[in-house]
């Protein structure tokens, strides 16, 4: 066994190790990047790209379908060859992949070590039966893998998790999805527009990751007219028969039902990857999922020279922060003991379902009552979102009653990701209302309902 003596090590080469791996390069020190697995992202491999060549075909599907209102009439049915959908699902997730493994083929070979990790103290690592190192600090960056209840096992060979959808040769007949958060509805809605026969179930009520009863009970009612949706549903039964996902529950009418499917879709989270790291050899802290507890500014554990960045730690399972959070890790452990905060970015979230969903800044449940006021949209009279047919949504945005200053917003409907991003720079620069409502609005635009909803919270706070 050799032993590799280095200034930081980083554990998994996704996003954020990868970031984490050129900033404590950037920053003077000496880095190694030890990967166990495949290289290429969670998000090029199995999550944000994708999925979304999985919506772009079902948009495309349900766009040809939906023309009539413009008196535009497709003739014939519309045809959806599943053999032909995931085979640009593959080809272009591969090619996504791609570019992230010639990025990773460009770090030099004595940068990186191939293996599994696991902690022998603080600063020294075992990588498989090969190779000890000896590091002064060291990165975690080892993403999560999804999370399955144990009662799923009952469904055998027929449980599936998002990773598996994308490998599919062909689309499957029938699909029950359980979790309606954002993969689950995003994978869900677009497997119903393929023409995949599905049904979603949840528990709890919630509708993605809306946290605004008004927004989310629209949300509910809007995707429900659309596909098979109960987030509250009373599950009786699984199990598999005749080689079948077999599920009984109580349907939204009320009537016990018993229905089959060829593949179950557990979408119920996803699990940071710390077991197996041997993180009980260190001093290190640890929380009831047995992930260090750590410094969200910092990405620091505690005192030691140990850091965790990206989905690792769970905060916010997103490429953009994972990207931030290893920077900020790979920064501080180039310069430890001299730590410092990173960046932190106002919260932004999206949905690429349809009607799309958002969040920015503070959720409506962390907002403390009686301390701010909504201002709110309906997008069902917009005039944009009319012409086009889109008009279903609603909007809600949340201002401070002592300042008047914007403090987040949830939404439901059309363009959802763009009225994020103007909101999520409005939010980082800690506008006002009024600020906002002096900024130019086009016309006819779907942005001009933000506007209605800034002016709804203007009237609101003059009132208070």
């Amino acid at each position: 066994m050799k032993t590799v003596h280095i200034d930081v090590a980083v554990i998994g080469a996704g996003t954020a190790g990868l970031a984490a791996y050129r900033a404590a390069k950037a920053g003077g020190a000496s880095a190694l990047i030890i990967e166990g697995g495949a290289h290429g992202t969670t998000c090029a491999r199995v999550g944000c790209m994708p999925s979304k060549l999985l919506i772009a075909a079902a948009e495309a599907a349900h766009h040809a379908g939906h023309t009539d209102m413009f008196g535009v009439h497709v003739d014939g049915d519309i045809r959806v060859d599943g053999r032909e959908v995931m085979a640009r699902v593959r080809s272009e997730r591969d090619r996504f992949v791609g570019f992230v493994v010639r990025g990773v083929d460009g770090i030099p070979a004595k940068d990186k070590l191939a293996g599994y990790a696991r902690f022998v103290d603080n600063t020294t690592l075992q990588v498989d039966n090969h190779t000890i190192v000896q590091a002064r600090r060291v990165v975690i960056a080892t993403g999560s893998s999804p999370s399955l209840p144990a009662p799923f096992t009952a469904f055998g060979d027929r449980l599936i998790v998002n990773d598996d959808v994308f490998d599919w040769e062909t689309l499957p007949e029938s699909v029950a999805v359980f979790g309606p958060g954002v993969i689950g509805l995003e994978l869900g809605q677009a497997l119903s527009r393929l023409g995949v026969r599905v049904r979603v179930f949840g528990v709890g009520g919630g509708v993605g990751p809306l946290s605004d009863p008004a927004v989310r009970a629209y949300a509910r009612e809007a995707l429900s007219a659309q596909f098979y949706l109960d987030p509250d549903a009373k599950v009786l039964e699984m199990g598999v028969v005749d080689g079948r996902a077999r599920i009984r529950f109580v349907a939204l009418d009320g009537e016990e039902t018993t229905d089959n499917f060829d593949y179950v879709l557990a979408a119920t989270g996803r699990t940071p990857n710390v077991r197996g790291l041997g993180l009980e050899n260190t001093s290190l802290k640890l929380d009831a999922r047995g992930v260090p507890l750590f410094d969200a500014r910092t990405m620091q554990c505690g005192d030691s020279p140990v850091f965790i960045a990206g989905d690792a730690n769970n905060i916010l399972p997103l490429l953009h922060e994972a990207a931030d959070e290893g920077r900020t890790a790979g920064a501080n452990a180039a310069v430890y003991p001299d730590v410092g905060a990173g960046l932190r970015r106002s919260t932004i979230a999206v949905v690429f379902s349809d009607p799309q969903m958002m969040m920015v800044g503070s959720r409506f449940a962390d907002l403390a009552d009686g301390e701010f006021v909504i201002g709110a949209v309906s997008f069902e009279d917009q005039g944009r979102s009319r012409v086009m047919g889109v008009n279903s949504g609603l909007l809600h945005v949340y201002a401070d009653k002592a300042s008047g200053r914007f403090l987040g917003a949830e939404m439901i409907g059309p363009r959802a990701e763009n009225l994020a991003h103007l909101l999520a720079w409005s939010h980082q620069q800690q506008l006002t209302v009024e600020r906002m409502l002096d900024m130019p609005f086009y016309h006819p635009v779907i942005e001009e309902g933000l506007r209605t909803a800034l002016r709804d919270a203007a009237a609101k706070l003059e009132q208070k």
